[in-house]
């Protein structure tokens, strides 16, 4: 493999830049921080301001990280200046240089994620990113300088592809995996057109962050999202916060590290920005030693075993609307037969007197079907956010329908695309959408009026479809509960 450096850009604004410099600017940073090691870190919130305003509530973060048994560490930044809907982008490099020296990246690791759709290469987006460069420093001084790293600048996703593309990333991971997100939190002031108040600003920022951040330590992602949405707070890692809620394993505990904020140091709170540490304890779900990955499928699952997928995603609603989601989505079904094990992408779909009531699933075939509705019946009825979530009375009037999917195959032309079997995926600079197989034909559109609507959904102009876009198409097994 012919070697690839990419330099950072940081350093001489972001960090100082020369290596003595840096280390004692890192040095000094974490000078009184006691380092407590914990072994079970799987995951960590770090702020990416210049070093002078975070890089002490950094430091705090990574020395609370035992190096020792890790493999790799993978940095998940927002995209600060580029456009990426529904997409994350992975700088092609093999190694990472900063004053400090180099770091290897994770090739192989980077090599499983392109195989994922929603994972693109976008030089633009690394070019002027600090996101995630910042990081690497504290990795070299605060953890050490021979852990391959992933950096990885995440684009805006709206709830559904997030939930599929979080579920398909977290099957990469493995319990000798740090993953990072990478964001501060509020950015108060006129510069950053942010102003809820004007009284006792550090005291209602505070109130503010530590609102937001209770969610995301309870672990509720859903919450989360709505807090963000009702205050405008202009938490730049939106994005990567809510990848990793998304993630999260069942048995994960959030401890927050320090917070403090530009404005507190500076004493101006005309224009603040806030900085919070986090680290998450858990173990990400690690492969059976030796396992082999299950085979895809692409023969239809017997009549038995769709009666048995439908009974699933209803016992799976009612006992979230009992006990909770997070325990409904641990529940095991008391029978798993061989085509349960089928592995497929799949949706599941709700209906309510004939209207939607919600949908959400995943395209790419990466686990086997039980887990697909399992998990999808759950987000479709409480987390689709088109919808609020499904009441306990409403449970008696919803019809299922469970979508297998084949797995999704690129085509040269739309022209080749075919109502009625096909469902459709549009890609088109940095956005994309599906529809199923069955939309086109109940909407009575042909294919020419299927991608003009698309194309709408990916938040396109009507006929983007025309030129420069990018289709995969896939089949679908589909089953619904008989009236």
């Amino acid at each position: 493999m012919t070697k690839k450096v990419m330099v950072s850009p940081l350093a001489g604004q972001w960090f100082a830049d020369s290596e003595r410099a840096l280390r004692e600017e890192i040095a000094e940073r974490g000078k009184g921080i006691m380092a407590v090691r914990g072994k079970n870190v799987c995951a960590a919130v770090v702020p990416h301001a210049g070093y002078r305003y975070s890089g002490r509530v950094a430091a705090g973060v990574f020395l609370r990280i035992d190096p020792k048994r890790l493999s790799r560490v993978v940095v998940m930044g927002p995209s600060h200046y580029v456009d990426m809907r529904n997409h994350v982008s992975v700088p092609d490099a093999t190694h990472f240089s900063t004053p400090l020296g180099e770091l290897k990246a994770d090739t192989e690791f980077v090599a499983r994620m392109r195989k994922l759709p929603f994972v693109t290469h976008r030089p633009e987006a690394h070019a002027r990113e600090h996101s995630d460069q910042i990081q690497l420093p504290l990795i070299q001084a605060c953890l050490s300088p021979d852990i391959p790293v992933v950096c990885i600048v995440c684009g805006q996703f709206d709830a559904p592809n997030l939930l599929s593309a979080a579920a398909a990333f977290k099957e990469l991971l493995d319990d000798r995996t740090l993953l990072v997100a990478s964001s501060d939190f509020t950015h108060y002031g006129a510069n950053y057109g942010y102003v809820p108040f004007t009284k006792d600003v550090q005291k209602n920022l505070e109130t503010l962050d530590m609102g937001i951040f209770d969610l995301f330590a309870r672990k509720d992602l859903a919450g989360f999202l709505e807090r963000l949405d009702e205050t405008g707070a202009t938490v730049c890692g939106r994005d990567p916060l809510a990848f990793l809620l998304a993630m999260l394993p069942a048995d994960a505990k959030v401890e927050r590290t320090a917070y403090e904020t530009s404005g507190q140091m500076l004493h101006d709170t005309r224009n603040s920005v806030s900085y919070i540490g986090a680290v998450v304890t858990g173990a990400w779900a690690s492969p059976a030693e030796g396992r082999k990955p299950a085979a895809v499928s692409d023969g239809e699952v017997p009549d038995a075993d769709c009666g048995r997928l439908l009974a699933l995603a209803r016992e799976t609603i009612a006992r979230a609307l009992e006990v909770g989601e997070r325990r409904a989505a641990a529940a095991e079904p008391k029978e798993v037969t061989a085509g349960m094990k089928a592995v497929r992408g799949g949706f599941v779909t709700l209906h309510k007197r004939g209207e939607l009531r919600g949908c959400i699933g995943e395209i790419v075939p990466r686990r086997e079907v039980w887990k697909v509705v399992r998990e999808q019946a759950i987000n479709a009825a409480f987390n689709d956010p088109r919808f609020e979530a499904l009441r306990k009375e409403e449970l008696g009037e919803i019809d299922i329908e469970i979508s297998m999917l084949t797995p999704p195959k690129p085509v040269g032309s739309w022209r080749e695309i075919v109502i009625g079997k096909h469902g459709v995926v549009l890609t088109k600079g940095g956005r994309s959408a599906v529809f199923l197989p069955q939309v086109a034909p109940e909407q009575g559109w042909g294919v020419e009026e299927t991608l003009t609507h698309l194309s709408m959904k990916a938040g396109l102009p009507q006929d983007a479809w025309r030129e420069g876009a990018e289709f995969l198409v896939f089949e679908a097994q589909v089953i619904r509960e008989k009236n």
